[in-house]
């Protein structure tokens, strides 16, 4: 068991917090010379990171909030835990459905304005009832847009409401694909779900090739009085073009949990202060996830569950484990290999590419000294090396 010095920048799940310590660690937002970072939503694109910093570890799905590519070159590990906040969300996504269809708060707040009408009361719900009705959701078509897990649980849940299930999801993992009901209908291209639905759920991570997924002309391809439903990211969609939408009727609500100055402004809007994942079961599953992915880098040098270098995990053999971040160029396992000398036997290895980078673990039968690793370290191409 290995002692780690862990910084928290957020107010963690006692359980995160606990699988940590009871490994030996130091954690909390005071721990100095920190191995690693455990947060939730707090900011890092301004902060400055220590050089021996080696980890990052989000105890939710997005990292918007890390500068990922600047980590990757620095040889920092960013973790985040998919799939624990899933049900959390699926949930809030089913009631979304309900509250874009009928005007359910609006009919609570209407009745409120009726509480001093005595024994009128009756008689008032039920002449002002109508102004509130909406459709059922059993018979209607639902367009999700990412199978991830909440995606995939999303799906499942709306086919058992009676509902037509249409998904899209081009880069769709084999296990999503085994969790995903078969009586999902598989779409071909986004332009289906456009076409196909009465509702869409966005389940997508914002990218690069996310960003304003929803625009001016993904609108015009959708059916009249659309319900949108968007557990993304704000800027998956183009705010201006939703807001025309919406005043047009192309689109008849549309439910984020991402509100900003622009689409409050907008008419039929259901904004929720991003509870997606805020039940105490989802925010204790990230964090303990999290802290597992933590651990499991920082002692064995295993990464699972990474959003910026290849999920590699190799059961320990040997004296000691060499670890190596570096760009993913031709040779460079020979060359790692030809610096540890002719005396150190390899026992077990492996390599794993991720894009524009690379990740090599091999144990050896033997230990090595300090100036081997730094004569890897100055290698062209090698962003950190590490001797566990």
């Amino acid at each position: 068991m290995t002692m780690f010095n862990i910084r928290t920048m957020n107010a963690i799940s006692h359980s995160g917090i606990e699988v940590l310590e009871q490994k030996g660690c130091t954690v909390g937002p005071d721990v100095e010379n920190a191995q690693a970072y455990l947060i939730r939503s707090a900011d890092l694109h301004s902060a400055v990171f220590p050089q021996d910093l080696l980890a990052i570890g989000r105890a939710g799905a997005g990292t918007n909030n890390i500068p990922v590519e600047d980590c990757t070159e620095k040889g920092i590990v960013v973790f985040n835990s998919p799939g624990a906040n899933a049900e959390a969300v699926k949930e809030q996504e089913i009631c979304t459905m309900v509250m874009a269809s009928r005007d359910v708060l609006g009919s609570i707040e209407w009745v409120k304005t009726i509480a001093d009408r005595g024994d009128e009361i009756p008689a008032l719900v039920e002449k002002g009832k109508s102004n509130f009705a909406g459709p059922e959701l059993l018979g209607k078509s639902l367009g999700v847009i990412g199978l991830g897990a909440t995606g995939a649980l999303v799906a499942n849940a709306a086919l058992d409401l009676g509902m037509v299930v249409y998904g899209f999801d081009p880069f769709m993992s084999v296990n999503a694909a085994w969790r995903l009901s078969r009586d999902v209908i598989h779409s071909d291209t986004i332009d289906d779900i456009f076409a196909n639905s009465d509702y869409i759920s966005l389940n997508v991570p914002y990218t690069e090739s996310t960003h304003h997924l929803l625009n001016a002309e993904a609108f015009q391809k959708m059916r009249q009085g659309v319900r949108i439903i968007n557990e993304s990211r704000a800027e998956v969609v183009d705010d201006e073009a939703m807001t025309e939408a919406l005043k047009s009727g192309k689109v008849g609500k549309y439910v984020t949990d991402f509100p900003n100055k622009v689409i409050l402004k907008a008419p039929n809007v259901i904004a929720m202060p991003h509870l997606g994942a805020c039940t105490p079961e989802s925010e204790d599953r990230c964090a303990v996830m999290a802290a597992r992915e933590l651990y499991d880098y920082l002692a064995n040098g295993n990464i699972k569950n990474s959003v910026n270098l290849p999920d590699v995990s190799l059961s320990r053999m040997g004296v000691c484990r060499l670890c190596v971040i570096h760009h993913n160029v031709p040779k460079m396992i020979n060359r790692i290999l030809d610096r540890l000398g002719a005396d150190v036997n390899v026992e077990h290895m492996i390599n794993k590419p991720r894009e524009g980078y690379a990740y090599t673990m091999v144990d050896l039968g033997s230990p090595i000294d300090e100036a081997t690793a730094d004569n890897i370290r100055s290698m062209e191409h090698v962003l950190r090396v590490r001797v566990i």
